[in-house]
């Protein structure tokens, strides 16, 4: 039985939109793989984040992502970038050692998912002996006294950790936190004074900094234009405006491909309303979604019109870069080029990743 249905939509939506568009090999640079036994049974964790993601899958074992690539991207090489899980409800420690063991298997590109509290060795030993090229951090493991309106980028990714990261040239993976989201001040302040006391760490602005919708932009892009070291990538955002401003600001050389499977498997087609990102899925597919600010349930031909949020987000930057006119060696850079340049310049030292060449 295959992973999920391929529909005649779907085909089509691929076949006339995105499968000339795309370049013949892919690099996914931020995806989740975990399995479901090491979820902690007894667990009852703050909700620091949304909650829908969980609807599309319990787990992500590294085959069924590579399904979803054969399904999804016919006649392409597609390569993953992978971490686990990121949530209390998961043993962190048997999620790295699954993705050490998936990469190790593959010969895959890996991130190491980290605590704040662990002290500077223990951060580097881990990753140097996971054979990581850097780190996934997450507000989630923020101390638990702190308000999730009040996280901070340093409350999860400490300076000892930073510090780190930069004697190494090591990568870290930061989806920020805060309701304001790209525009909010201490966000922007912050990523700022890593690019300024750390330039030698690479770092991953994860959805494009959680601008799903325009309002969230603010005056982001006029701040982070002086930027030269941050990378940016495009996972779970499927906001054409947002990304022309993103290539206005940083140019296509600081932007990577990235999806967030396994939740870029979702059926459905996101809109903005009131600066409020909204899912639209079809009815009774996820469960009751009634009380999820973020989510709509759509019915008859509307929920048949429906694709993978994958796709859409591949649509939404297709649409970015013919607006801003790049060139198809833009888009094998933002697709390939820009992420395998940075996995090579962290890993001269590990050979055994297979895919590259």
């Amino acid at each position: 039985m295959s992973l999920f249905q391929m529909k005649e939509v779907d085909k089509v939506y691929y076949d006339t939109k995105l499968k000339e568009f795309l370049p013949d090999k892919i690099i996914d640079i931020h995806t989740h793989v975990w399995l479901d036994s090491i979820r902690i049974q007894t667990a009852k964790a703050p909700v620091r984040a949304v909650t829908w993601p969980s609807l599309v899958a319990g787990q992500n074992p590294i085959e069924d992502l590579y399904e979803t690539y054969r399904l999804m991207f016919p006649g392409k090489q597609v390569t993953p970038l992978i971490f686990s899980q990121v949530s209390l409800n998961y043993d962190i420690e048997a999620g790295n050692e699954y993705i050490r063991e998936c990469a190790e298997k593959h010969s895959l590109p890996s991130l190491m998912v980290t605590k704040p509290g662990m002290s500077a060795s223990d951060f580097e030993d881990g990753i140097d002996r996971g054979g990581f090229l850097g780190c996934k951090v997450y507000l989630n493991f923020a101390d638990s006294y702190i308000p999730e309106k009040e996280i901070r980028v340093f409350d999860f990714l400490p300076h000892h950790h930073l510090e780190i990261l930069n004697k190494r040239g090591w990568a870290a993976m930061l989806h920020i936190p805060r309701d304001g989201r790209l525009k909010d001040p201490v966000n922007l302040a912050q990523l700022l004074e890593i690019e300024r006391k750390y330039p030698s760490v690479k770092l991953i602005v994860a959805h494009v900094g959680r601008a799903y919708c325009p309002e969230d932009i603010g005056d982001a892009f006029e701040v982070l234009a002086e930027t030269k070291n941050m990378v940016f990538d495009i996972s779970a955002n499927t906001n054409d405006y947002v990304f022309q401003q993103l290539i206005k600001a940083v140019g296509p050389k600081r932007i990577l491909f990235g999806s967030d499977l396994p939740i870029l498997r979702m059926r459905t087609r996101r809109i903005c309303q009131d600066g409020n990102y909204v899912n639209l899925v079809p009815k009774g597919l996820y469960g009751d979604v009634s009380d999820d600010k973020h989510m709509r349930e759509v019915e008859n031909e509307e929920a048949e019109s429906l694709t993978f949020f994958m796709y859409e987000e591949i649509d939404a930057f297709r649409l970015a870069a013919q607006a801003e006119g790049l060139k198809k060696e833009d888009i094998e850079d933002v697709f390939y080029n820009n992420a395998y340049a940075m996995i090579n310049s962290i890993d001269k030292k590990r050979e055994n990743i297979g895919w590259r060449n």
